[in-house]
């Protein structure tokens, strides 16, 4: 019975250990190269088989949503509350673009979640709810100030990051300068009459 018992013990403890060997290796590629990473280099770097991966995650869907978290939610929402936290509306537009611009160009995984690479997955779907509600409530206080085109809407700017994210998944990746500057230009392009050019 003891020794039953202690092939139980280890048995459990293999299991934590490869669970949390997969976790860190997911973290490093999806950080690095998107959800979309093949799980056979998940699974090479964690020092397990995919068979694994599947067993202790259920597949790509469930591990996505048992790092997702670590991986994009908690600087997604980290800066939707520093932007809401800044009272100055022209401040906060910049702040605002300029960081979801930052995250996309960081971050991958960020862009697989805008373009709802994995619909199926509820907690990203619930990711890009959130990431709608900042976008339409930062554009709605901003054209009532006049600190935005008065015809600019959330659809222009969901629209905007969603081209930048295609660009960055599918296209050649800028040098960092190139892609400041080109930040720079799009809000002085959506500014209103309220803000002037390059101000931020």
């Amino acid at each position: 019975m003891a020794g039953a018992a202690s092939s139980k013990t280890r048995l459990r403890a293999d299991a934590r250990r490869n669970s949390e060997q997969i976790r860190s290796a997911a973290i490093g590629a999806f950080q690095g190269q998107g959800l979309t990473v093949p799980l056979e280099e998940v699974a090479k770097a964690a020092g397990v088989s995919k068979a694994t991966i599947f067993n202790r995650f259920g597949g790509r869907i469930g591990l996505i949503e048992a790092v997702i978290e670590e991986v994009v939610a908690s600087a997604l929402f980290a800066v939707i509350d520093r932007t809401r936290s800044i009272d100055d509306i022209d401040e906060r537009i910049a702040y605002y673009f300029t960081a979801i611009r930052d995250l996309q160009y960081r971050q991958p995984a960020f862009n697989d979640v805008l373009l709802q690479t994995y619909p199926h997955s509820q907690q990203l779907m619930e990711i890009c709810r959130v990431g709608s509600e900042a976008n339409e409530e930062l554009i709605a206080a901003a054209r009532t100030s006049g600190a935005l085109r008065p015809e600019f809407t959330a659809g222009d700017l969901h629209a905007l990051v969603v081209d930048n994210a295609l660009a960055l998944k599918h296209g050649e990746r800028p040098p960092r300068a190139d892609y400041d500057r080109r930040t720079s230009y799009l809000l002085d392009g959506i500014r209103g009459p309220s803000a002037a050019p390059g101000e931020h």
